[in-house]
């Protein structure tokens, strides 16, 4: 299965502030405060892989535009962001491997060969290690934040697919396809505390930002599972469009990709019911929500194109050309 294009296709004592300190305080709290107001300034960038133009696409989302792109070879699908947002996992199928990508010199820096078919991944924000499932096995690979070797592998359901690491890095979520299920991991031992069943053929799987709960992307069921992570239990199922592929999170409601649909379904978070279908790009995939939740950026592996949807009024505000097969699976904003 080339490129697995595939239609499935997380004190004692006082401390005195003497002149020397008080100084240093001065000077640092004001650098920090400034290095966060820059940081939300920054324009905002989608990391598409385009896996048949085997290329990491550099969009301003502002621009509209490609403004560079990274050259990976072996049909680029999956990408995760270190906890740094400087740098890039980037699984290439038919390598098959990982690339890891410096995003200020945009350029690869390092390629690991792994066995199998490499294509969920995700990054461990805590302890920087890099997550990587096994498509044709039913493990997932560990490796270091530097790339430089497969560290350790662990085992999950058949078909590993979307990977998501809780934000205090202790849990790990892995989506299996073809088991039908989730497996939660303890990052610390890396054993598999509980298998949860869901609906048919689990795809992408996301979580909230206090890693409450999760949501899978049920390719053949057309639904989404919801799943409350400290219980390790499904608690709810939303109807989607046909072949629903990654859900994404903005404000109160859920937005997921139906790749057969060419639309984003739309629901809410809290009563579980559908709001909106929204038409967009020829077989949509990865999605998701910018850092003010205001625009869903999606990739629209069929037109080769990024629809901006706007999260209030559910409309797309621009179609951005991209080069040729653009994925996005996972975590491509920054």
């Amino acid at each position: 299965m080339s490129g697995l294009r595939s239609p499935y296709a997380l004190r004692k004592g006082r401390l005195r502030a003497g002149p020397l300190l008080l100084a240093f305080a001065l000077t640092v709290v004001p650098a920090r405060a400034q290095e966060s107001r820059l940081e939300e300034a920054r324009p905002e960038v989608a990391l598409i892989t385009a896996q048949g133009a085997n290329a990491l696409a550099i969009v301003d989302l502002d621009a509209g535009a490609v403004v560079g792109q990274v050259a990976i070879d072996g049909a680029p699908a999956g990408i995760a962001l270190s906890p740094d947002r400087k740098t890039a996992y980037v699984t290439r199928p038919d390598g098959p491997g990982l690339a890891v990508v410096d995003l200020a010199a945009r350029a690869v820096t390092a390629t690991l060969a792994l066995p199998g078919g490499p294509l969920g991944i995700a990054v461990n924000p805590k302890t920087g290690l890099v997550y990587v499932a096994d498509w044709y096995g039913s493990r997932v690979f560990v490796v270091p934040a530097d790339g430089s070797r497969l560290e350790t592998e662990f085992q999950v359901g058949a078909s590993p697919s979307g990977i998501a690491v809780t934000p205090d890095g202790a849990t790990i979520l892995v989506a299996n396809r073809e088991g039908d299920s989730v497996s939660v991991v303890d990052a610390a031992t890396l054993a598999v505390s509980r298998t949860v069943p869901v609906g048919r053929h689990p795809f992408g799987i996301t979580l909230d930002a206090t890693g409450t709960r999760a949501y899978t992307a049920n390719v053949t069921s057309n639904d989404v599972s919801v799943i409350d992570v400290a219980a390790g239990s499904e608690v709810g199922r939303v109807t989607t469009g046909e072949r629903p592929y990654v859900v994404a999170l903005a404000g109160s409601r859920g937005f997921v990709t139906d790749q057969y649909g060419g639309t984003v379904s739309v629901f809410n978070l809290q009563t579980l019911t559908s709001v909106a279908t929204v038409e967009v790009g020829d077989h949509p995939e990865g999605i998701a929500a910018t850092r003010d939740g205001n625009i869903l950026v999606v990739a629209n592996w069929g037109s080769n194109t990024l629809s901006l949807l706007d999260a209030t009024t559910l409309k797309v505000t621009k179609e951005i050309p991209v080069p040729d097969g653009p994925r996005a699976f996972g975590d491509f904003l920054r």
